[in-house]
């Protein structure tokens, strides 16, 4: 039985596994990276979707917002600003979340690892939420995004993404 040279074992010490992956400013994107970067945008294709769906029906949106504030009486102007204070936050951090997915198509290290603390950030708030029991984890909202931050964990967490994240560190 031969060794195969791409194969790894089962069971590795953690000196191999914490060592830089080898530098090679010639290597190809590896499909980790791009599988990656295809869940980014995924994941902003899901945001776009959930943005068009506030600004189509704003109307109704409008009469579901519940802004409470403590000493202070709910107006329709209040709820309104509300609103498109939260669509326009929305839509900047998908364009961060955009251009980030280009930073890492070209190799840039610390958007990757930007990209995968957010997914973090988002995974540790959906268990949190679900904890809490104010969360009912859905197929059609937010199981979808939780799988596409797992997916993209995976992904740019690779060791080939690493590698071609890393390719032109000095050393």
């Amino acid at each position: 039985m031969m060794n195969a040279p791409d194969k790894r074992p089962a069971f590795e010490p953690a000196s191999q596994l914490l060592r830089r992956p080898e530098a090679d400013p010639e290597m190809r994107r590896p499909a980790t990276t791009v599988a990656g970067v295809v869940l980014v945008f995924l994941r902003v294709l899901s945001g776009l979707i959930v943005l068009g769906t506030i600004v189509l029906n704003w109307r109704s949106t409008l009469t579901q917002i519940d802004v409470t504030i403590e000493g202070a009486q709910t107006t329709p102007e209040l709820a309104q600003r509300v609103l498109i204070a939260v669509t326009i936050l929305l839509g900047v951090a998908l364009l961060v979340d955009a251009a980030l997915a280009f930073f890492i198509l070209i190799g840039h290290n610390w958007a990757r690892v930007m990209i995968m603390t957010f997914s973090s950030i988002s995974i540790t708030g959906s268990f949190i939420q679900w904890w809490a029991g104010g969360l009912e984890l859905k197929i059609t909202g937010s199981l979808l995004t939780l799988g596409l931050d797992i997916l993209i964990l995976l992904a740019l967490s690779s060791r080939s993404a690493a590698a071609y994240a890393r390719r032109n560190e000095r050393r």
